[in-house]
């Protein structure tokens, strides 16, 4: 599929440009050749003027109204430059009578005066063997015909002729150029249609195999409850079918209903949070902010978490930096740790981290979260702010992350565990505690906000997951 979509895209390329370099070569040879044409009719009637001025006129029997043209006179000193010039000359009687040329044969076109140019076809009869044979081999020239006069008398036509090779020769060499340098900008551009649109799919393919991945991830993720369901129901249905025939009651089958219970609650659980991104993805949520005070948003937060921490004994402690001294304003003071945000979804935020953060660390171990807020330009973790932002740090002392898992740490349903689940201890019960979700719904929830979010860990030593959130921000 991604072939053939590669396919069409470097073929669109090389069709358009090659349209657009047919169009440009059109114009260009049209202007080259028209500039030909122009040249030689400006050539023709230069060589006019020259010769009309050079004509000898004489008076007929000494009548003052009366003239002639000396041909030999006006003539004999213009062979030979013409000649040189590729162009002949014709001068023709005032009743349009040939008087002399420098042609070899006549060309038997009528005389009409057209001192603009024109373009003429002559088919020359060539001599065999003392026979005249017709040769279908065309003659084109280029003419441009003066009238000459002297008051209201016409003394005669001055027609002076070019070889049309002069514009057919340089115009072929310039289509020969041009179809040449278009084959070779075709074949250029289709090479790099073709790379240019492998470039343009490898996102559209890692989008692909990403969602490749996420299937796979979701029907697993799905599957596994499922199936316990399934097989706790039947187990269930078996249990109870025997209890009715013994008419006895079965604290096995109340204890299999539960699981089948936390199985459903953890499946809705799952869903919601693929809903949850799908929705961030498609930027159809419509979530509404508000102040939203960080201090407190934090303390409801590890005060529930504190609920979890006598089961494993870790410190779970909140640290609030306070603002310097030289800040003295009341207002700004109130709503020192005050931003613009979405409560429920913070909440889901920092729940999730700080769940992590307990569920990785060991008994006896501690969590710190530490809020701050930035003022100015700061450098915080090799970013650089400027303007205010509220810094959260969870900080726990925990088993750490491999290097080589960080960079994929965010992505959907990875988990660092190769097994995936933890067990209870009883294969029949074993209930996966995470689905792989939480972190990239922590980080669709900072880019809502446009934060940003990231990791230092250190293998079995900890890590720290920083958070930054801007006070304001344009939604």
């Amino acid at each position: 599929m991604f072939q053939a979509t590669r396919r069409r895209l470097a073929i669109w390329y090389t069709a358009v440009t090659a349209v657009l370099l047919l169009l440009f070569a059109s114009g260009v040879y049209l202007y080259v050749r028209s500039t030909l044409i122009e040249r030689i009719d400006d050539t023709l009637n230069h060589v006019v003027e020259i010769v009309e001025r050079s004509l000898v006129i004489e008076p007929i029997n000494n009548h003052a109204d009366r003239f002639r043209i000396n041909v030999e006179a006006s003539f004999r000193n213009n062979t030979g430059t013409v000649e040189d010039d590729h162009i002949d000359l014709e001068w023709f009687s005032a009743t349009g009578n040939l008087l002399w040329s420098t042609l070899s044969e006549p060309l038997n076109i009528p005389i009409h005066g057209d001192r603009s140019g024109e373009t003429v076809r002559v088919i020359k009869a060539e001599s065999e063997n003392s026979k005249f044979k017709i040769q279908n081999s065309p003659l084109l020239l280029r003419q441009v015909t003066q009238r000459v006069e002297v008051g209201r008398q016409v003394l005669g036509y001055l027609r002076v002729s070019h070889p049309w090779f002069e514009v057919t020769k340089p115009s072929r060499q310039l289509i020969f150029d041009l179809a040449l340098g278009i084959g070779l900008m075709v074949l250029s551009v289709g090479a790099s249609g073709w790379f240019l649109s492998g470039k343009a799919m490898e996102p559209v393919d890692e989008s692909y195999q990403r969602l490749k991945q996420f299937t796979a991830d979701a029907s697993h993720e799905l599957r596994s409850p499922i199936t316990l369901i399934q097989t706790n129901v039947q187990v269930a249905l078996a249990d109870l079918d025997l209890a009715e025939a013994e008419a006895t009651t079965s604290l096995q089958y109340r204890q299999q209903l539960k699981v089948v219970e936390r199985l459903t609650q953890r499946l809705g659980k799952l869903v919601n949070d693929l809903l949850f991104l799908a929705r961030q993805d498609s930027g159809i949520s419509k979530d509404t902010f508000s102040a939203c005070p960080m201090d407190a948003l934090l303390m409801e937060v590890v005060g529930e978490q504190q609920l979890l921490v006598p089961e494993k004994e870790i410190a779970l402690s909140l640290d609030l930096i306070d603002p310097p001294v030289c800040e003295t304003s009341p207002e700004l003071l109130e709503n020192w740790f005050t931003l613009v945000g979405n409560w429920d979804q913070l909440v889901r935020l920092f729940t999730n981290l700080i769940a992590n953060a307990l569920h990785y660390s060991p008994a006896g171990g501690r969590v710190k979260v530490e809020l701050a807020r930035i003022e100015g330009i700061n450098r915080v973790s090799g970013l650089r702010y400027t303007s205010a932002q509220l810094q959260v740090k969870v900080s726990d002392t925990g088993v750490g992350i491999p290097a080589s898992a960080l960079p994929r740490l965010f992505d959907r349903f990875y988990r660092v565990d190769p097994a995936r689940t933890h067990t209870t201890g009883n294969t029949a019960t074993a209930i996966a505690t995470g689905s792989g979700l939480g972190l990239a719904i922590a980080q669709a929830i900072v880019e809502h906000h446009q934060g940003h979010i990231q990791v230092e860990s250190t293998l079995g030593k900890g890590s720290t997951f920083i958070v930054i959130l801007p006070i304001t921000f344009e939604s």
